[in-house]
């Protein structure tokens, strides 16, 4: 399991971290957040209560945190109490802070609008287009980043009809089509471009997004004409699907004398437009 350790500032106060690539989460020092939420002079001892309590409402969420090894004031490492991000935000709900308010307060609103969208599905969209916007991402990008989404449901509910299961059968498909048209796996794909938790086809160029479209437009046309019945023959039906983006990237490749998959990721691209 590789772990990379990191400090975040909060209000000029330490929040050590830890990154796993094996999950893909971040992991945030227990002790160090009720620190800066809190300003108690022995957070330790604070935790200790509040994990006390959590325990006793029967709140498993929090209370069954992992402990990894962290490196303290002292330079060494020492066995602590971690929290990934949803047990995080549950943590902050339960401590009683002025400033923890606002983040309460941010994440009512995040729930509303969530519950808003669930009703109505347009208002998701339409944040969608305005997040892309609000991050620098250009009109034409984001028409066909919105196309990739549909392309992609649309495959996502073949293999549903065909009573594949969303997780592990869908990341594996998923791994046989980006690692027959790219070389690489998704969790590949997301490190050659320095990502973690950012969403790859957020950090896709206009080529490599459009020839991951077709990849899964081609798997799932070929699964419709095919109807396989197994997971196996589901898996030959996704390395098709692939080979056809593969081969238009060949020959775009050839053409062009450039290679269509780069290690350039959003932030570099919108970097580079801003200049």
């Amino acid at each position: 399991m590789t772990k990379k350790q990191a400090i975040q500032l909060f209000e000029e106060k330490k929040v050590r971290t830890v990154w796993d690539d094996e999950q893909e989460k971040w992991y945030f020092s227990i002790v160090d957040t009720v620190a800066v939420l809190t300003d108690s002079p022995n957070p330790n001892n604070y935790w200790k209560v509040l994990k006390h309590r959590l325990k006793k409402e029967g709140n498993q969420s929090v209370t069954n945190c992992n402990q990894l090894k962290l490196i303290s004031s002292d330079g060494k490492s020492y066995k602590t109490d971690v929290a990934d991000t949803e047990q995080l935000f549950r943590l902050i709900q339960s401590i009683p802070s002025p400033k923890a308010e606002p983040f309460k307060q941010w994440m009512a609103q995040v729930a509303a609008e969530r519950l808003d969208q669930m009703q109505d599905p347009e208002l998701g969209i339409q944040q969608s287009l305005a997040d892309y916007k609000r991050l620098g991402y250009s009109d034409n990008w984001i028409n066909q980043r919105l196309k990739s989404i549909e392309i992609r449901k649309d495959l996502t509910d073949e293999w549903k009809r065909h009573g594949l299961q969303d997780g592990v059968q869908f990341a594996t498909l998923t791994d046989i089509i980006y690692s027959t048209w790219s070389g690489m796996t998704a969790k590949e794909y997301k490190q050659f471009k320095g990502l973690k938790k950012e969403n790859l086809r957020d950090n896709m160029t206009n080529r490599e997004l459009v020839l991951n479209m077709l990849a899964e437009l081609s798997t799932k046309d070929i699964s419709e004409a095919r109807n396989p019945e197994t997971f196996g023959e589901h898996a030959e039906v996704a390395r098709q699907g692939g080979e056809v983006a593969r081969n238009a990237r060949a020959e775009l490749e050839s053409k062009t004398g450039k290679p269509v998959v780069t290690s350039l990721n959003a932030k570099d691209v919108l970097q580079i437009d801003n200049k």
